[in-house]
């Protein structure tokens, strides 16, 4: 037993500065501070600067690189390019996300099969995903050119032609990537009461009117979710790209991430290449700001 004239227990002395909260959160804080904060700090640092790969220090030369961004063409025709594909890539890739949740949330025979096909090609590698449909996309030797040829018609050039190159490329997105946003509807449809439909067998609605009076209006907010992410993830359009076109042909189909990657790691203007990322970063904070917005309202 101890004595009752004994001293209280001190706390340990980080214990007595910092709160308990901070202390859990604290991991954390210092690998977000590491990887995320110090990395951003740095990156605007070098965007104020005309660092390069050269052994001479980079020289302060204030906004002058935001200055040439906003004038250099290139870059805002790769931004054209990121809007272009995220108009053409995120209907499509909701759109057929949900028709996919709805057919496999009926009943289909053998369900998992279905799930498996559905969202095994999110799994793939892109590097994977783009030599597969570099074949499928071949002018001579392509599934898709054989496949237009045993109908009568002329083959493609499906990733050297400039009006069908884009496309293309949505098209090989929408494959490798529905699967994430088919995930988010079967979850949500899943999810829906049973009773609401249960109530509508026994006042006579059919399939159609199950869908459209039950199951849509019960997916506005996740539907709402799912647009808002793809439209992100859309904006930030670069591998597939890469792979599969290089931006071209003739850089008809460079987004700006691609863009800022020629301009810092083959033209070695990393000062550049950072003021132009930044540029970047702050459109896509106010395309994000306005589709909250827009989503809370609705919520309202």
């Amino acid at each position: 037993m101890s004595s009752p004239h004994a001293s209280p227990r001190t706390a340990p002395p980080v214990r007595r500065f910092l709160p308990p909260g901070l202390l859990f959160a604290l991991p954390f804080l210092v690998l977000f501070g590491v990887f995320m904060v110090w990395p951003l700090a740095q990156g605007l640092w070098m965007s104020l600067t005309d660092a390069s790969f050269s052994a001479h220090a980079p020289a302060f030369v204030g906004l002058d690189n935001f200055t040439e961004a906003f004038g250099d063409a290139e870059m805002w025709r790769g931004l054209w390019h990121t809007v272009w594909f995220t108009l053409l890539s995120t209907v499509p890739l909701v759109l057929v996300a949900l028709g996919m949740a709805l057919l496999v949330h009926t009943g289909l025979p053998g369900q998992w099969v279905w799930r498996l096909a559905f969202f095994a090609p999110y799994l793939l590698p892109v590097g994977v995903v783009s030599l597969l449909w570099i074949w499928l996309y071949q002018p001579d030797l392509g599934l898709y050119n054989h496949l237009l040829r045993a109908v009568g018609l002329d083959g493609v050039a499906w990733l050297s032609d400039e009006s069908v190159a884009m496309y293309a490329i949505v098209l090989a997105t929408l494959w490798w990537t529905v699967g994430f946003n088919f995930l988010l509807f079967l979850a949500a449809l899943q999810a829906v009461p049973d009773h609401l439909y249960e109530a509508a067998a026994i006042d006579g609605a059919g399939a159609w009117r199950r869908l459209w009076s039950i199951t849509l209006p019960q997916l506005g907010r996740i539907t709402a979710v799912v647009t808002v992410l793809q439209i992100l993830a859309s904006l930030k359009v670069f591998e597939q790209v890469y792979l599969l076109t290089k931006g071209g042909p003739d850089n008809s189909t460079r987004p700006i991430l691609e863009y800022m990657y020629d301009v810092g790691f083959t033209g070695y203007r990393l000062g550049y290449a950072s003021a132009i990322s930044y540029i970047f970063f702050v459109l896509v904070l106010l395309a994000s700001a306005v589709q909250i917005v827009a989503l809370r309202r609705k919520e309202k």
